[in-house]
C-alpha cells in the first residue's frame, strides 16, 4: 500500500469515528432524563394524573400509598357494578322461583296458573293481562331427567335455565308445532347416550318418544301461555289443567298428581333486590348450580367480589360499604339502559319513542352475529324489565307468536306523569291475526301499575273499545277518565310515573316491514 492510499484510508476511518461520536452526542442530547436513550412518552406515567376519582400520584411510576388505596377502592366498585349488571339474569330467574315457592309451588308437579289472568297485585316483570300463564320450576338435581307433557293448541311456551338462557320451546314455536307432545329435560350432569343440541331433538327413550333437551343448570323455569277465547280465560285454563303433566322420568309408572295453584288476585314478589341483598341472592344461585353453568370469565368477575361456588359470601365492612354503593350505581345504570336506551337499532322508527326490549336480534345476546361479542347492555336492559328468553322473540313468524314495542316517554321526550292526562292513537288495521293490547307498568317495580283498575290495560278482543270513524282507536291515560271515553281509559296514579308496552298477537307483515306504526303518546293540554 503506497503512502497516498494509506492517507486516504486513515482519513476515512477518522471520518467514520467522528460521525459516530456526533451521532452518540446527538442521542445523548435527546435522551429522556434518567435514561441513556429517548423513551416514548406514551409508555411513561407522569408523577400526577387528574382523574374522576381524584389526583393519582406516583414516584417514578410507582403509585403512592394514597393512590394505591384509591384505585383498589375503585376496582372493587367497578367489579361490584359489573357483577350487578351481569348477574341480573341469575337473580331474576331465582326471584321467580322464590315467588312460586311463596305460593306453594315447591315441586315440579305444582304449577301456578293465572286462571283469572295476571292482575296488578303480584310483582312480576312486565307480565301481560292478555293470556293465561302456567309457570313452574324443574329441579333436575333432585328429580333427574324430567318429563313435561303439554296439550295440543298450547300457546308459546319456553324452558329457560338458571341464567335465563334458552333450553327449548314448546307449543306453537316448539318442535311439537302446537300439536302437543312429551318433552324430556336432561340435567347438566347427564352422561347417557342422548346428546341433544340447543333447542332439542326428537328421540325414543324406552317405549316413549320425546322432544329431548339438555340444560346447563339444575333449576329451570317453564312458562306456558294460553290464549283467550271470546275474551275469556276459561278454555285455556281447562286446557292446561286437563293436559299438562310434569314428573320425574323415574316416576313414569306412577307420576304424582298435578296441583294447580291460582296466581290471580294474589300478592307475591318475583323480583330481585336492588340493594346489597342482590349479591346474597346471586351467591345462592352460584353456590347451588354446577360450576360449568358459567364460563370462567363470568365466574371470575363474580369471584372478584367474593361470590364463588363452595365458599361463603362474607364481605368485611369495607367491602359491604363498597358493594352497597356499587349496587346503587348498577341499578341506576340498568334503569338508564331500560328507560333511556341509546343502543344502536333500539328504536323502531325515526323520531319515535317506541323501542324494542330485545335489542340485537339474538337470544344468545350476540352483537352483529357475534362479531361484536356479547351484547352486554342489551342483555342487562332486557332482563331488568322482562322475562322469557327464546328465539321466537326475534324470529319473524307472520301470524304467530307475539311482538312487543315499549314506550317510556311522550312525543316530546318527557317521562309520563301519572297526575297528567295523555292520549295514544292506535291507527286502523292493526296488523294482527289475533288481537292487540296496551299494558302500562310501574317503573319502580317494572310490574303492572297498581291503580283502581285491577288490569291496567286495554285489549282489542276483551274490551269493547270505542272506534273512531277512520277505524283508529284512541286510548286515554290519566287519573280521571275523560267524559264519554271511560271504555278507552287506563287509570294512572298522581305522583307516580308509568310506561307502556304495546303487544301484537299474531303479528302480520305490515308490522315487520314497518308500514304500520302506532302513534306517539301525547300530553293532553
Amino acid at each position: 500500500m503506497n503512502t497516498r492510499m494509506l492517507d486516504r484510508w486513515f482519513a476515512a476511518v477518522i471520518a467514520c469515528l467522528l460521525s459516530t461520536m456526533l451521532i452518540t452526542a446527538a442521542s445523548a442530547d435527546q435522551s429522556t432524563q434518567g435514561y441513556n436513550t429517548k423513551i416514548p412518552e406514551k409508555i411513561m406515567t407522569p408523577d400526577k394524573v387528574q382523574t374522576r376519582i381524584g389526583t393519582l400520584q406516583f414516584f417514578d411510576g410507582m403509585p403512592t400509598e394514597a393512590t394505591v388505596e384509591a384505585v383498589y377502592e375503585n376496582l372493587d366498585l367497578m367489579r361490584g357494578v359489573e357483577t350487578f349488571l351481569n348477574g341480573i339474569p341469575a337473580t331474576s330467574l331465582d326471584g321467580l322461583r322464590q315467588g312460586m315457592v311463596e305460593l306453594g309451588a315447591d315441586a315440579c308437579n305444582k304449577a301456578v296458573i293465572t286462571d283469572k289472568l295476571l292482575d296488578s297485585n303480584p310483582l312480576f316483570l312486565t307480565g301481560n293481562t292478555d293470556t293465561v300463564y302456567v309457570t313452574l320450576f324443574l329441579d333436575l338435581k333432585k328429580d333427574g331427567p324430567t318429563v313435561v307433557e303439554i296439550p295440543p293448541r298450547c300457546g308459546p311456551s319456553t324452558v329457560n335455565d338458571a341464567f335465563f338462557r334458552f333450553v327449548i320451546d314448546m307449543g306453537a314455536p316448539g318442535p311439537d308445532r302446537g300439536a302437543g307432545g312429551k318433552y324430556l329435560i336432561l340435567p347438566p350432569d347427564y352422561e347417557g347416550d342422548l346428546n341433544p343440541p340447543v333447542g332439542g331433538m326428537e328421540a325414543k327413550v324406552g317405549d316413549q318418544t320425546y322432544f329431548v333437551a339438555k340444560s346447563t343448570s339444575y333449576v329451570n323455569w317453564l312458562i306456558m301461555r294460553g290464549f283467550l277465547v271470546d275474551g275469556k280465560p276459561d278454555a285455556a285454563t281447562a286446557m292446561f289443567k286437563n293436559g299438562v303433566k310434569v314428573y320425574s322420568l323415574a316416576q313414569i309408572g306412577n307420576p304424582p298428581q298435578m296441583e294447580f295453584i291460582s296466581g290471580s288476585a294474589k300478592v307475591f314478589n318475583t323480583i330481585h333486590a336492588n340493594t346489597f341483598e342482590f349479591y346474597k341472592e346471586l351467591h345462592d344461585v352460584i353456590d347451588r348450580e354446577p360450576l360449568s353453568m358459567l364460563d370462567p370469565e363470568l365466574r371470575g368477575l363474580f369471584a372478584s367480589v367474593g361470590i364463588q361456588k363452595g365458599k361463603p359470601f362474607a364481605p368485611d365492612e369495607r367491602m359491604k360499604k363498597i358493594l352497597t354503593e356499587a349496587v346503587a350505581i348498577g341499578n341506576a345504570t340498568a334503569r338508564a339502559l331500560t328507560f333511556r336506551p341509546r343502543m344502536e337499532g333500539v328504536y323502531y322508527y325515526p323520531n319515535s319513542a317506541w323501542y324494542t326490549a330485545f335489542v340485537g336480534g339474538s337470544y344468545e345476546w350476540l352483537k352483529d352475529d357475534g362479531n361484536g361479542g356479547r351484547y352486554l347492555d342489551a342483555r342487562t336492559a332486557f332482563f331488568y324489565q322482562a322475562t322469557v328468553n327464546t328465539p321466537a322473540m326475534v324470529v319473524k313468524m307472520v301470524g304467530k307468536g307475539s311482538q312487543y314495542a315499549a314506550v317510556a316517554t311522550d312525543k316530546d321526550g318527557n317521562y309520563m306523569d301519572g297526575s297528567k292526562s295523555y292520549k295514544l292513537n292506535v291507527p286502523a288495521d292493526v296488523p294482527v291475526a289475533d288481537f292487540w293490547s296496551m299494558v302500562i307498568y310501574d317503573p319502580q317495580t317494572r310490574s303492572e301499575l297498581q291503580t283502581g283498575q285491577p288490569y291496567p290495560s286495554k285489549n282489542s278482543e276483551r274490551d269493547k273499545l270505542i272506534v273512531n270513524t277512520d277505524g283508529s282507536v284512541d286510548l286515554y291515560f290519566g287519573p280521571k277518565a275523560p267524559a264519554g271515553k271511560e271504555t278507552n281509559w287506563i287509570q294512572t296514579v298522581p305522583g307516580k310515573a308509568w310506561y307502556g308496552i304495546f303487544r301484537l298477537y299474531g303479528p302480520l307483515d305490515p308490522w315487520f316491514d314497518k308500514t304500520w306504526q302506532p302513534g306517539e303518546i301525547e300530553l293532553v293540554k
